[in-house]
């Protein structure tokens, strides 16, 4: 009887403990996305950088990255560019060695030669002037290829495609039905072919958000992805918070911050021209251009992924754009200033932010 008793109280207490972990638990933090864009990398490590880690200790890159708590690597994918950067031979080879390390992947599609976002959308050379059915099935073979051998975790069918993909014959306000049905295309290559993969539709800012979604309604995608730069979108976080809120309500998605970034200071350390360098563009005075509003801004954009309803994490881009090409170059690093590395290529506080406890 003793013992009976004894087993009724520790089931009693174990009972108890998984309800109170159930009441306790709001997210499970080590599904959430953790994530830097460093599409650039491959190009830049060929000139042979000398990083360091937050203790002021030289270090492999990938490994700092790997030891604060990033846990995805975002990859562009280029068709076919002028020179292999971001092209599939790079992209498959990297992927391979992040998945080596024990990083998630996740591929943008850009399903161009060059840069795809709301300002262009340029077909790639060798799909120009096909008819739209071949251009259809170009499409539905390209991403098929990229899901069969590179194996991604995540995968945006398009990059920031507010205006459409692939003009003029997907140009989102001219044909509206050939859009939807590119995108289709590009989902069902990957449905076919991974039951494990993770579909993004990608969108820029918040403006048109709702309009834009309502349009893909019937696509089957599993998460929405906003760009968020302060700078272009506008400087409410609290905006952000809500756009991600009611997007996910009003569709039944998850939503994840796709890409964004802050700088550390307003200075430079090449001759390239900073997207970023004047104080009317920053959020002010909560985030000033320093190491520390750096940090404190990606805090705050990490505490709104954990207040969030199905929201899965966040990707900062620009984390690998030092100042690789010598400090005149007038044709390298537009970012170094929002990189997180400094001009000495020292980890930044901003990276100890980065990991969910």
């Amino acid at each position: 009887m003793k013992q009976l008793l004894q087993i009724l109280v520790l089931s009693t207490l174990l009972l108890s403990c998984t309800k109170d972990s159930k009441k306790e638990e709001v997210k499970p933090l080590q599904a959430l996305i953790s994530a830097v864009d460093i599409s650039r990398y491959p190009e830049i490590k060929l000139t042979n950088p000398t990083f360091y880690n937050l203790e002021g200790h030289e270090d492999n890159f990938l490994h700092i990255l790997k030891a604060n708590g990033v846990n995805t690597i975002r990859l562009r994918l280029w068709v076919q560019p002028q020179n292999q950067h971001s092209g599939f031979k790079e992209v498959k080879a990297f992927s391979k060695t992040l998945k080596d390390l024990g990083f998630k992947t996740w591929l943008t599609l850009h399903y161009s030669d060059t840069w795809a976002d709301p300002g262009q959308q340029k077909t790639p050379e060798q799909w120009k002037n096909l008819p739209f059915k071949t251009l259809i099935d170009s499409v539905y073979t390209y991403t098929t290829k990229v899901v069969q051998e590179m194996h991604p975790d995540y995968i945006q069918v398009g990059n920031e495609i507010n205006n459409g993909l692939l003009h003029p014959s997907g140009r989102l306000g001219d044909h509206p039905d050939q859009f939807k049905e590119l995108i289709n295309t590009g989902i069902k290559a990957i449905r076919d072919h991974s039951d494990q993969t993770q579909i993004i539709i990608h969108y820029a800012g918040f403006k048109g958000s709702d309009w834009f979604f309502n349009q893909l309604s019937a696509s089957d995608y599993d998460i929405i992805g906003l760009s968020y730069y302060p700078w272009w979108h506008g400087t409410s976080l609290n905006e952000l918070a809500e756009n991600l809120n009611t997007l996910s309500q009003s569709f039944d998605k998850k939503v994840v911050i796709a890409e964004t970034s802050y700088p550390f200071t307003l200075k430079w350390n090449d001759w390239t021209n900073n997207v970023v360098g004047k104080e009317d563009q920053l959020i002010l005075p909560d985030y000033p251009a320093s190491e520390m509003g750096q940090q404190v801004f990606i805090k705050a954009i990490k505490n709104i992924t954990l207040n969030t309803d199905h929201c899965l994490g966040f990707c900062y881009w620009g984390g690998e754009l030092i100042a690789w090409k010598g400090t005149e170059a007038k044709d390298a690093s537009s970012w170094e200033n929002q990189a997180l590395f400094d001009f000495n290529n020292k980890a930044l506080p901003a990276l100890s932010v980065f990991r969910f406890k």
